[in-house]
């Protein structure tokens, strides 16, 4: 609980930017909506930029079991750059869920930039394609789930608006090691110390 306090999670949990409302039924909506946080904060990760989305990613699938507290209860991990072949194309969702109270699965999708519109509609495709090729008959349609570094909130709602498939746009932030360059450049702890002692 004193993590949940310190991250804020009361100020995060159900604040990303979804289509639950238009593309859900009211009795799940709500229970969708609280599943999303935004941003969603990875301070267990240290990266030292530059980095990539793959690189998010293999942190997070080595901190597994600290990025499904991030996410919450329910979600169950699937797959990490799930393979799907539609029409002859090869295709890799970056990470795949199964939800366990929501009954469904859960595409998430990385994105090591500010949301676009066009991330929108791959993961629309992406929705649909686990849909027909990995959801059984008594689950219930996949929620997407894209995490960016940066959004900005009117494009966001502009980019959901009219897509059928349900899906949340959420931030992400991460811990970044100082670069080699700059560590050299501050002080040590042990030289902050002694400063610290000439003061007293």
């Amino acid at each position: 609980m004193a993590l949940q306090i310190k991250s804020k999670l009361f100020d995060r949990q159900g604040k990303a930017i979804t289509n639950f409302k238009q593309t859900l039924p009211d009795e799940l909506s709500e229970l969708a909506q609280q599943t999303l946080k935004d941003p969603y904060v990875f301070d267990f990760l240290t990266m030292t930029k530059p980095f990539q989305e793959k690189d998010i990613e293999r942190q997070l699938i080595s901190h597994i079991t600290k990025f499904l507290l991030e996410l919450e209860k329910g979600f169950a991990f699937v797959g990490q750059q799930y393979h799907l072949e539609v029409g002859e194309t090869d295709y890799y969702l970056d990470l795949l869920f199964y939800h366990t109270r929501l009954k469904c699965y859960v595409v998430i999708e990385l994105k090591n930039t500010k949301f676009i519109p066009e991330y929108a509609g791959k993961l629309n495709f992406y929705l649909s394609a686990v849909d027909t090729l990995v959801k059984q008959d008594d689950d219930r349609p996949s929620i997407g789930i894209l995490l960016c570094r940066d959004k900005n909130n009117f494009e966001t709602e502009f980019a959901l608006r009219d897509i059928y498939k349900k899906m949340g746009v959420s931030e992400f932030e991460l811990n970044e090691i100082l670069p080699d360059d700059l560590k050299s450049n501050l002080p040590s702890i042990a030289e902050i110390e002694e400063e610290l002692k000439k003061l007293e």
